[in-house]
């Protein structure tokens, strides 16, 4: 997988959700001690980037420089984050998205900071609002993606919706993330659950499972082995012209295009996307509290929700932040995502996820 598209389709793409249990750290992170407390500490996943320039900006008007310590992928991320909660490793943590915010809420690991600009995020995004222990900062959108060519060649019209995925003509199409080790993965089965609800879904997965899904563990293997329509995806010779990725996938595949195409080679079906929003929150205990409480302003800041786009591919929650044209004119707009609210997936997600692994793996 090349850089670019690292970055591009990073927002925890391949997200460990099973997790063996790891040890707990010890005290290493927080400002250093050596500069005097002007060091703030940012714990993040690994798909965590920001370009060097903003990064810089913050410390010109901060006097905080940044240091990103980076703990594998989001599941594994926030699950370090509980374990170490003692000794916390940094002074704020970026990345926990609504599909596992439960899980860091009920235990403990972020203190209360209402930063400066939230007043600014749509309040359907601050799903902690009473308390402001998390900080909404970016939105994205799991969805189905589509190999153009493919659906071209042989003159059938893409899906558009879940109740499509399951006729016969997109038989053996269609590859998936494991829930219960992938992000992508687990959103998607998420949106099946909110389109056919609590008695549905699993039927929904059973005429899914006929039609020849593939499932596999996470969002590398699919979009970039399985998929027809990547870059990746065709050097490797993948035969899937369907796969659970990004609404931010088709602008990542033009990005470095010198002579850029009227449309990209993929699509996205609208109808199929579940919305992800990622906080980020004051890690409880944290050494430079100053300094996380400033970051975590930078974060909602213009300059910051600006970088975003093109370095991690999600979209800002600053109203005021505009997108790059590339993100305009090769995204997808996705007006109606499927959504759950966050205590009902913290009170099923784990029962919906065995239930999904009983019936779709076995």
């Amino acid at each position: 997988m090349n850089t670019t598209l690292r970055r591009a389709l990073g927002a925890a793409a391949v997200a460990a959700l099973a997790l063996p249990a790891l040890a707990a750290c010890g005290s290493s992170g927080g400002s250093k001690e050596s500069d005097g407390g002007k060091t703030v500490t940012l714990v993040s996943h690994d798909s965590f980037v920001a370009s060097k320039q903003v990064l810089d900006e913050f410390t010109k008007e901060t006097g905080y420089k940044v240091s990103v310590l980076k703990s594998g992928d989001a599941g594994r991320a926030v699950n370090q984050a509980i374990l170490s909660k003692s000794h916390p490793q940094g002074d704020v943590f970026f990345g926990v998205d609504n599909t596992l915010l439960s899980r860091a809420l009920d235990n403990g690991i972020f203190a209360s900071y209402e930063a400066k600009g939230l007043d600014r995020v749509p309040k359907d995004l601050q799903l902690d609002a009473g308390e402001h222990r998390v900080t909404p900062v970016d939105t994205g959108d799991i969805c189905v993606n589509y190999d153009r060519a493919y659906f071209a060649d042989h003159k059938l019209d893409p899906p558009k919706t879940l109740d499509d995925l399951v006729k016969p003509e997109y038989k053996g199409l269609l590859v998936t993330e494991n829930s219960a080790t992938s992000s992508p993965g687990l959103a998607f089965q998420l949106a099946t659950v909110a389109k056919y609800g609590d008695e549905g879904w699993q039927d929904y997965w059973k005429k899914l499972k006929e039609n020849g899904v593939e499932v596999v563990d996470g969002w590398e293997q699919a979009y970039n082995n399985r998929f027809s329509g990547s870059a990746a995806g065709r050097k490797a010779k993948g035969d899937r012209p369907l796969v659970v990725s990004y609404a931010s996938s088709p602008p990542a595949e033009v990005l470095d295009m010198k002579d850029k195409p009227k449309e990209g080679p993929t699509g996205v079906a609208t109808g199929t996307c579940f919305r992800q929003t990622e906080f980020a929150g004051l890690l409880k205990g944290a050494k430079n509290a100053e300094g996380g409480k400033a970051l975590l302003d930078f974060l909602l800041s213009r300059k910051f929700q600006e970088d975003m786009p093109l370095s991690m591919f999600v979209k800002p929650v600053n109203p005021d932040a505009k997108l790059p044209e590339v993100f305009t004119a090769y995204g997808a707009k996705v007006d109606s995502p499927w959504t759950l609210a966050p205590e009902k997936i913290a009170k099923n997600r784990d029962q919906w996820v065995k239930a999904w692994s009983s019936l779709v793996l076995k």
